[in-house]
């Protein structure tokens, strides 16, 4: 049994007389005079059923409960938002995802603190809500774990594995006659055939993974999918292990230090994971106090080669890397070649390669999977940064999901996802071009839009190998193709992509990390003197609260207080 000197917080708002109001709240929900001696322990949960992702994560607060009251706690299941990304892409409703991320962490905050929780368990599934999850975690800093909710199953059709990604761009392939309703019907009916996550390494994956690798969540945790049994278990020794990291005094700050951030970013480049995971792990950082930038993403993504075949740049789905080690295989790798740092300390209280010593990672055949550092996929991480003078603080490619190298095009600007979209349809897009898509950045969305819809209609229109893209704007996980997202400044604070003229040449020089104008700077300079900045599209409500506190891409797209 845990001891009783864990319940810090709580005890301000419970023991005493003068607290008699508050105690008698608790009892009518159930709670006896021995519970309320007990650590109250919040068991924070990202929770709907608008959606697969997370309309299952409920049922899992309770076996989490279960571990708490074991350890020696007494559990309360308290709930957060979820946006989903999925239902959400292509319209107005992408642009509450971001958005969606800070007022998860922003509710958490609210009810943990307003309730004087001594610690918490956070679960999330759907993209937002685990790095929503972590910031909370990282802002409170009190003793807290994450448990992720777990992806569906792929699906099958006509002996060809599918996820989320073959509907888009099946979607694609419609629009342009490659493929007739009838068979975009039956790709959408057995895409996804059960509840969980998208089910390649896209966003939702990614931010798992990376929370194994920070050491805020058990290890081998991110990977089972959500109908594995192995979701019950965990969830229970999640449980139990919030109450054995509070026994030890453990906080988030302690976990997530500089160092456990390199190892996460290292993860991300070895297995391909989404562009996404750098605005989260930047806004994590930045709530954590640590320095992080997008130098130290670049840095690393030179030395870390991209081994774990996983869609969308690879064969295979986090389910099927499971069956061969999970991302403890992964990493094992990785610690073994030099690359990560296996000091640092987790939420089960040892260090990262105490964690990977103990686990017991499956004597099978994985090759096909995951690859050895010393013979990679490619010799270089999954994303690479790109700087130049079309994105002067920085823009982010995924290289796992394109094997173009350099690409010099001209350039096709739009002023929003919708008018490209429209483009497409309408055939206007030709081999060589670059598509430029802009005022859909942090606060020109506002929100910051993933542009799936744009982006698979492009491969799907068989432009996969001749077209780049190029936004201030972000993508989904799923996303293949040259296509760099994120171009900080942004269009609405007049960064140089507000100015990009029709017929302009683009040059992207992956290798080298470019990303340029083929123009003198004298003339972006005085194209950017004339330059006004458009009115906002929304004045009230939500998204214009938003737009007035974000910051950069570049800086995480975190929300700043005005002070």
């Amino acid at each position: 049994m845990v001891s009783v000197k864990v319940k810090v917080r709580s005890s301000e708002r419970y023991d005493g007389v003068l607290n008699a109001t508050h105690r008698a709240f608790l009892r009518s929900i159930g709670l006896t005079d021995e519970d309320i001696a007990k650590p109250l322990m919040a068991v924070a949960v990202a929770w709907s059923e608008a959606g697969p992702c997370n309309i299952h994560t409920l049922q899992l607060a309770s076996y989490v409960k279960e571990g708490i009251k074991t350890g020696g706690g007494a559990p309360l299941t308290v709930p957060t938002i979820v946006v989903n990304d999925n239902i959400g892409m292509g319209t107005e409703g992408m642009r509450y995802s971001l958005v969606s991320r800070d007022v998860i962490a922003d509710t958490i905050e609210a009810q943990v603190n307003a309730h004087a929780f001594d610690g918490f368990v956070g679960i999330g599934g759907c993209d937002k809500t685990t790095p929503g999850l972590l910031m909370a975690m990282a802002r409170l800093n009190i003793p807290s774990i994450y448990l992720y909710g777990g992806s569906a199953e792929p699906g099958f059709y006509g002996g060809r594995k599918l996820t989320i990604e073959d509907v888009h761009e099946a979607v694609g392939a419609f629009i342009v006659g490659k493929i007739t309703e009838d068979e975009l019907y039956n790709i959408e009916l057995n895409a996804h055939p059960t509840y969980g996550t998208c089910a390649g390494m896209f966003t939702a994956n990614t931010m798992a993974a990376l929370t194994e690798a920070l050491g805020m969540a058990l290890p081998g945790s991110a990977t089972p999918p959500a109908t594995s049994a192995r979701r019950v278990i965990y969830a229970r020794e999640t449980g139990l292990a919030l109450m054995k990291v509070a026994e030890l005094g453990i906080k988030p700050r302690d976990i997530m230090t500089y160092e456990a951030f390199e190892n996460a970013i290292t993860v991300l480049m070895a297995v391909g994971g989404s562009t996404n995971a750098i605005l989260h792990l930047l806004a994590i950082a930045y709530e954590a106090g640590v320095k992080l930038t997008l130098d130290d993403f670049d840095r690393i993504s030179r030395k870390v080669p991209y081994i774990a075949a996983l869609r969308p740049g690879g064969d295979y789905v986090p389910a099927e890397l499971d069956q061969v080690g999970g991302i403890p295989l992964v990493m094992s790798k990785l610690l073994k070649a030099g690359l990560l740092n296996g000091k640092v300390i987790t939420v089960t209280g040892k260090t990262l390669e105490e964690n990977l010593k103990d686990y017991k990672i499956p004597n099978v055949e994985h090759s096909h999977i995951v690859k050895d550092p010393s013979a990679p996929i490619k010799p270089w991480g999954g994303i690479r940064i790109l700087k130049g003078s079309l994105a002067p603080e920085g823009a982010v490619v995924k290289v796992a999901a394109t094997n173009i190298m350099r690409f010099e095009g001209k350039a096709k600007p739009f002023n929003s996802e919708v008018d490209a979209f429209q483009a497409i349809r309408r055939g206007e897009i030709k081999p060589g071009d670059v598509v430029i898509i802009r005022y859909e950045g942090p606060k020109g969305g506002p929100g910051m839009p993933e542009m799936l819809r744009v982006t698979s209609a492009i491969v799907g229109a068989g432009l996969g190998q001749d077209v780049a893209l190029v936004t201030d704007g972000r993508f989904s996980g799923a996303t293949r193709g040259l296509m760099i997202g994120h171009v900080a400044p942004e269009a609405a604070v007049g960064g140089p992509i507000a100015v990009v003229e029709e017929g302009d040449v683009v040059v992207i020089d992956v290798e080298n990390g470019r990303l340029d104008l083929k123009l003198p700077e004298e003339e972006i300079k005085r194209r950017l003197s004339r330059w006004q900045p458009p009115p906002p599209r929304y004045r009230s409500g939500l998204l214009a609260k938003y737009a007035s506190l974000v910051s950069s891409a570049s800086m995480g797209a975190v929300t700043l207080p005005r002070i």
